[in-house]
């Protein structure tokens, strides 16, 4: 990633932006303080180096003795990060659940070692998402793995829901894999609403080339389901009141 995506991407940590199947008040729409912009940004920085490890970890040929040295150095580096972590039902300090803001997201978070980074822009009501996949999401050589081309639809389809203003949680997601993905070559995708039938929200999606956006690679088609106040409460009690105490 070059340093003007790097900046790109911290910009958009910092961005609320909602991804989640509960609403968005304007509480959390809240000014980001410089001590919350500074970690994002480290947090984003962090992500980039371990996306560029897991890049090099993947397609690496050097001998086994460097692999070993090189697996003593990352397992000192990774001590002092374990000194200090959460439980499951503790939120990143740096996330802000409602306001969208999901700095470790494995899809689009800027801080997870697992996300591309997929970045995902709204045009004319059309989710349109871009990103490139390296060599770590291999399935069939030179293709990507058919589930990470399931996860990222099944974000952008999410994506599509949320900007529609009907957030819900996917309940089923059918996948067509019409030609392979192909690896190391900028992906183009794109996502919007059909069907709109109380708390079900009905999207469709596809994953092309950003050479040629006219040919299907994989397609998607998702539901999605608001959830009740209770359902929500039951399912994401700890960690929305955690949010609403940090708010």
């Amino acid at each position: 990633m070059s340093d003007g995506d790097a900046s790109a991407w911290h910009r958009d940590a910092v961005t609320p932006r909602s991804h989640a199947p509960y609403p968005v008040t304007d509480r959390h729409l809240h000014a980001v303080d410089d001590a919350l912009l500074r970690r994002r940004r480290a947090i984003s920085e962090l992500g980039d180096a371990m996306r560029l490890l897991a890049e090099v970890a993947a397609t690496t040929e050097v001998p086994a003795e460097e692999l070993i040295r090189a697996t003593e150095r990352l397992r000192r580096a990774a001590a002092p990060l374990g000194e200090r972590v959460r439980d499951r039902d503790v939120m990143p300090t740096a996330d802000d659940l409602l306001g969208g803001v999901r700095m470790y997201n494995p899809v689009t978070g800027s801080g997870s070692a697992l996300a591309p980074p997929l970045r995902i822009d709204e045009v004319d009501g059309v989710a349109v998402g871009s990103c490139t996949l390296g060599l770590a999401y291999e399935g069939p050589p030179m293709y990507a793995h058919g589930g990470v081309s399931a996860m990222l639809l099944d974000q952008m389809l999410g994506y599509a829901a949320s900007s529609s203003g009907r957030p819900g949680m996917t309940v089923q997601l059918d996948t067509s894999y019409r030609r392979p993905v192909p690896l190391l070559t900028p992906l183009r995708l794109t996502a919007e609403v059909s069907e709109i039938d109380g708390r079900r929200v009905i999207a469709r999606g596809r994953i092309t080339t950003a050479a040629e956006p006219d040919e299907p690679l994989a397609e998607a088609t998702g539901t999605f389901v608001a959830l009740r106040a209770e359902q929500a409460q039951q399912l994401f009690g700890p960690v929305l009141e955690d949010d609403s105490r940090a708010g």
